[in-house]
Formats: structure tokens, sequence, C-alpha cells
């Protein structure tokens, strides 16, 4: 079932790289599954639809989001990380950490970027680090090089 998900996911952001829009996906699925519909194909039938679109151009992303753009931005991620493999955070991911960051920062800020790796300001990082800072240190949390959540 997660894997039709991912692939169903994997083949609309392929046609929205390619500039196909619903109907000119529609007309693809048709041409080389004979399904116009995504919810009635199989595993098999995505699978053919992706190697098309690959065809066309279409070159997946592989492995992992690069690094942040800069070393203390890098920083926030891993004590951002190291507070979810410790269970204080509901959301230990990047849309946790944004959230995080607009509900912690937002009114003293005034604003905030969509995503943690916009974030320019070197005030406003070091703000951010130190809170994460302080909050690994209330809660026991190793935040030396190499450490790890108890």
């Amino acid at each position: 079932m997660a894997a039709l998900r991912a692939l169903k996911q994997t083949v609309h952001v392929a046609c929205r790289e390619l500039g196909l829009d619903g109907e000119a996906r529609r007309d693809l699925q048709l041409a080389v599954t004979g399904k116009a519909s995504m919810t009635d194909m199989t595993e098999a039938d995505l699978e053919r639809l992706l190697d098309r679109l690959k065809a066309d151009g279409f070159k997946p992303q592989t492995g992992r989001r690069p690094a942040a753009p800069r070393a203390d931005l890098r920083l926030v991620h891993v004590l951002w990380r190291r507070l979810g493999e410790a269970k204080l955070v509901e959301r230990p991911g990047r849309a946790g950490l944004n959230a995080f960051v607009r509900a912690r920062f937002g009114a003293a800020w005034g604003s905030v970027p969509a995503d943690i790796d916009m974030l320019r300001d070197h005030k406003q990082i070091d703000m951010l680090v130190e809170a994460l800072k302080q909050w690994c240190r209330r809660a026991g949390v190793d935040i030396r090089p190499g450490g790890r959540a108890p």
C-alpha cells in the first residue's frame, strides 16, 4: 500500500516537473497502461508509467536532501535530530523543525521563512541555536560532537 502511494506521488512529481497538467497526465496514463486513473493501476502499471516519464526526461532525486547551506543551520538540524532521537519532539523531521521555528520565533521576528534553510539572519540563527542547545541541556541530551541522545 505504501509502495503504491509512493509511486503515485512520484508520478505526480514527474508530471509537474515535465509540465504535464492533469489532462495530459491522464492521456499518458491511458496510452502507457490502458488505464486513465492511477487508482486502477497496479504497481507494475505505475512502474511502466514512471519508466516512460524517465524516458521523457524526468530525473528522480535520489538520496537525501542536500545539507543546509550554512554550518550554523546544519547545527540546528543536528540539535533538532537529537531532540527527536530523545523522543522530546512530536515531529522530529524538517516539518516539525519549521513548525517549531514559526511557533517559537514568529511573533518575535515578525516573519519566518517557509523553510529553515532559507533563514539568513545570523542573529536569528544564533537565537535558534541557543534555544535548541538550552532545551537539550535541560533534557540531558548530549550536544557534543558525535554524542547521541540517551
